[in-house]
């Protein structure tokens, strides 16, 4: 049973930066493509980005391309998300996922974390 683990959200102020971790155990995270999601009050889930391997990747978010980017470290057991030039607007919890095959729909991925939460204000 994979367990997936986010971390590294917190408060920033708009223009700023973060990096998201999602470190998994239990399992090899090279077997599997991991999406990133945000949730926003009031809002439905929103597909982000996936990676299914080190040289393939996928955005879905309009909102976020150009600014947020994937990597994964198999040797870490991590994939990270680069979020920059953060708007008041990506104020949300974001979670990490694995499924067997990139998606953008949250009902074909196995395995969740708990999710971190991100707040970009001044």
């Amino acid at each position: 049973q994979m367990q997936l683990v986010e971390s590294g959200g917190g408060l920033v102020q708009p223009g700023g930066s973060l990096r998201l971790s999602c470190a998994a155990s239990g399992s090899t995270l090279g077997n599997y493509a991991i999406g990133w999601f945000r949730q926003a009050p009031g809002k439905e889930r929103e597909a982000l980005l996936c990676i299914q391997d080190s040289h393939s990747s996928i955005a879905y978010a309009d909102s976020t391309k150009g600014r947020f980017t994937i990597s994964r470290d198999n040797a870490k057991n991590t994939v990270y998300m680069q979020a920059n030039s953060l708007k008041p607007e990506d104020t949300a919890v974001y979670y990490c996922a694995a499924t067997s095959k990139c998606s953008p729909w949250s009902d074909e991925y196995d395995y969740w974390g708990q999710g971190t939460q991100v707040t970009v204000s001044s």
